[in-house]
């Protein structure tokens, strides 16, 4: 029997339509390619291209594997390990043995005890329409809203991680243009993940599901059910779930305040709002539906990882925005007013940049992604 091997990326769908509808398309495409591959008896072997972050693909491998569409994985699995995850996964034997066991059950439990859910038209339906509704959502901001790049832009250390030495391709394509499509997937990630948004792993998702629940929010009982029931629907709840752990909106704020240029004051507190407003949003549905009383009371030992985590990173985040400021002072005219800064001292161009670049891979370490 021929094998067909094909890889799925999980990244540019990502950035182009939000996390909800990204998950659900490749999730759908795996059961179409699956069902090709069959009719024509073709052996299929999917290559999962896993980024480290929730946005790309990444997360709990266990999880994340019984999530897959039944019948495709037919006891094999093939996946990218990004390099940030390495030494967390495979640095000592046990762990590496402990990992390679996880991702060996999950592959051999959704082979041999499939559920059959992924046939439930009724869930098929609602999860269509919320991965629809999450897009649009996703897209009014991301894509259509004329300030969005410049917020990215000046609120994130975009340019400066674009200096690390961390990749083989360039933060962004050579287009000669400045817009969105330009910007490659990975810095999109990493950027909003610097200044605490974390935003394409989750930003739509509240929307879409409260549009789903409408006033009488008779729908939550379903929703409850698919989390309970539905592997690829609590794989897609849980990634949300840490992602919205990790968010800090009053640094994020910091870095809005601080970073964003004051002829754009305005659109950018809109901007922020905005999103301010899907993460509360987001936050409340996904509790609900979870029952969960604070995010994370499910796993108790990643809740306390992610907390002390979050206590290490937050002074990084201070000190990479005093850094960014005064590294971008240096090529602005007039310069931004420095008198609130304590330490009056002067430092070149060199030593800022090196600073903030150190604070990048701190707040990437803690946080345990990059992009």
């Amino acid at each position: 029997v021929p094998l067909q091997e094909v890889m799925l990326g999980y990244s540019d769908s990502n950035k182009d339509s939000g996390f909800l509808s990204s998950n659900w398309e490749i999730h759908r495409a795996q059961i179409a390619l699956q069902s090709l591959c069959s009719e024509h008896n073709i052996s299929l072997r999917i290559f999962h291209g896993r980024g480290g972050s929730v946005s790309r693909g990444g997360g709990p491998a266990y999880q994340a594997i019984l999530a897959q569409p039944s019948g495709t994985l037919k006891g094999r699995i093939k996946i990218t390990e990004q390099g940030e995850v390495l030494a967390s996964k495979y640095a000592l034997p046990e762990l590496a043995l402990y990992n390679l066991e996880t991702v060996t059950t999950a592959v051999l439990q959704n082979s041999l005890l499939s559920s059959g859910v992924d046939d439930t038209p009724s869930w098929n339906e609602l999860m269509e329409r919320l991965a629809s509704r999450s897009r649009q959502h996703y897209r009014a901001l991301v894509h259509e809203h004329p300030d969005l790049v410049a917020f990215f832009e000046q609120v994130t250390p975009i340019e400066e991680i674009s200096k690390l030495q961390i990749s083989s391709r360039p933060a962004r394509r050579r287009t000669g243009a400045r817009d969105l499509s330009s910007l490659r997937a990975i810095p999109w990630v990493f950027g909003w993940t610097q200044s605490r948004f974390l935003l394409p792993s989750w930003f739509g998702v509240g929307a879409a599901i409260r549009e789903e629940l409408g006033d009488d929010g008779e729908q939550l009982d379903t929703l409850r059910t698919l989390y309970q029931r539905w592997p690829f629907f609590r794989m897609l709840i849980s990634k949300v779930e840490m992602t919205l752990a990790k968010v800090d909106l009053s640094l994020a704020k910091y870095y809005v305040d601080s970073l964003g240029s004051a002829d754009r004051a305005d659109a950018f507190q809109e901007i922020f709002a905005t999103i301010a407003a899907e993460y509360s949003l987001t936050k409340e549905l996904v509790l609900k539906i979870t029952g969960h009383e604070r995010l994370l009371d499910g796993d108790p030992p990643l809740q306390l990882s992610v907390e002390l985590r979050n206590r290490t990173i937050v002074p990084l985040g201070f000190l990479q925005v005093a850094l960014l400021r005064r590294l971008r002072n240096q090529n602005r005219q007039p310069p931004m007013n420095e008198s609130d800064l304590s330490d009056t001292r002067t430092y070149s161009r060199g030593e800022l940049l090196r600073g903030a670049l150190l604070t990048i891979n701190g707040i990437a370490a803690g946080l345990r992604n990059t992009g």
